[in-house]
């Protein structure tokens, strides 16, 4: 082998992107800097991606609580809405749940338990086992939450959700009722109108209600899928990946992105002769083992990529290889059948192949996206484009 390195994974610092800027020209600049100063060197089939919060804060895809409480009074009439299976979040839902308030008289909440959907607790199963609790059959007033469980604060930010979202509820000037439950089809006995707030199981969520007689029902993807007042909007994700950009506004998740990721590419391809593949990334599909928290709390991990990207892998796995094919094999031999094995592979899908078995069953762009996200971070690092080599290399890529 004459390199060393698989895939790298690289964090480019950028400037800070502000509404109106073009991106095309500064992820060219940002990648044409990393060359000059830093000895970039790109390849065909190198990658680079961008956070989505970038793409929509140049795009300006921002919405108020005002226009939020517009677009609910709109669609819900603005007297008692039911609002199920929100995730327990500062940045991703409190902003929203303010303009969603603003928008009724009263908001009968209804939290899934013992987690929510991306994995935040409210209860501890070792309690819930305790009490005799059946997340999947009880239903829990607060009341009853606070005689079984007292006042729970999360792990992380030490936050008690019931208490910040009903008092939050309260200070925007609607009644609140709290209550806990897994079955959607709850919340119709409170209330026909309906926002129902899960992310990846919103469509099965809806179907329930309706079935259950539940009369005006939308999810958090059909809530500001228009601009109200001139704001920004989602057609097809609404408030659904949006994160708190101030105390009375959010930013959306970017709105069509397809042509950017396009013309990024053209524009590499002008400044290196590289094909190189572009995508736009938001949360990684990752989960973590401490805190229990699964981090795509985004519709998508990317909701815009150039071609090349489509698809899963294809690849062998080269431990099952060295323990079977070539149990008897070592050193240099070893490592040539296995490139022999690599080199016969004819772009066919090794679904079912023992030697492809235990290798990650995923799309490319939740796998990248990942990746970035976890390169990038949601800190202070600064860089919100990763520059990633080596991807779509294997053990016989020279």
């Amino acid at each position: 082998m004459s390199r060393t390195f698989g895939t790298v994974s690289i964090g480019l610092r950028a400037p800070i992107i502000r509404q109106g800027d073009n991106l095309v020209n500064i992820v060219f600049d940002t990648v044409r800097s990393a060359m000059e100063n830093d000895g970039l060197k790109p390849r065909d089939r190198d990658i680079i991606a961008m956070t989505e919060a970038i793409v929509a804060r140049a795009q300006g895809n921002y919405c108020t609580t005002k226009d939020i409480a517009q677009d609910v009074r709109e669609k819900l009439g603005g007297e008692t809405v039911g609002l199920i299976f929100p995730i327990l979040s500062r940045n991703r839902f409190s902003i929203c749940l303010r303009g969603i308030a603003k928008g009724c008289k009263k908001v009968v909440l209804m939290l899934s338990y013992p987690s929510d959907e991306v994995g935040n607790h409210l209860i501890d199963l070792d309690a819930l086992d305790a009490k005799g609790i059946d997340p999947y059959r009880d239903v829990l007033t607060e009341a009853k939450y606070r005689e079984l469980f007292g006042s729970v604060k999360h792990p992380f930010t030490g936050v008690d959700y019931v208490e910040y979202y009903s008092q939050l509820i309260r200070e925007c000037g609607a009644e609140v009722e709290v209550i806990f439950a897994n079955d959607p089809r709850v919340i119709v006995g409170y209330t026909k109108n309906i926002i129902h707030c899960d992310i990846h199981t919103r469509a099965r969520t809806k179907r329930l209600l309706l079935s259950a007689g539940a009369q005006r029902v939308f999810g958090l993807d059909e809530i500001m899928t228009a601009s109200v007042n001139g704001s920004g909007y989602n057609e097809k994700y609404g408030l659904l990946g949006s994160n708190k950009a101030t105390d009375d506004t959010v930013k959306l998740f970017p709105q069509d992105c397809q042509d950017l990721v396009l013309d990024i590419q053209e524009k590499l391809l002008e400044l290196t002769g590289k094909h190189i593949e572009v995508m736009v990334y938001g949360d990684g599909a990752f989960k973590d083992p401490v805190g229990k928290i699964w981090e795509l709390a985004d519709p998508v991990v990317s909701p815009a990529y150039t071609p090349g990207l489509e698809g899963t892998p294809n690849e062998l796995k080269l431990k099952y290889l060295a323990d079977n094919d070539f149990a008897g094999l070592t050193g240099k031999a070893l490592q040539d059948a296995i490139k022999a094995k690599i080199q016969q592979k004819d772009g066919s899908s090794l679904v079912g192949n023992m030697a492809a078995q235990g290798t990650t069953p995923r799309r490319l762009t939740d796998l990248i996206g990942s990746l970035c996200d976890l390169t990038s971070g949601s800190g202070d690092k600064g860089t919100p484009i990763v520059y990633i080599q080596g991807y779509f290399d294997n053990y016989t890529t020279e």
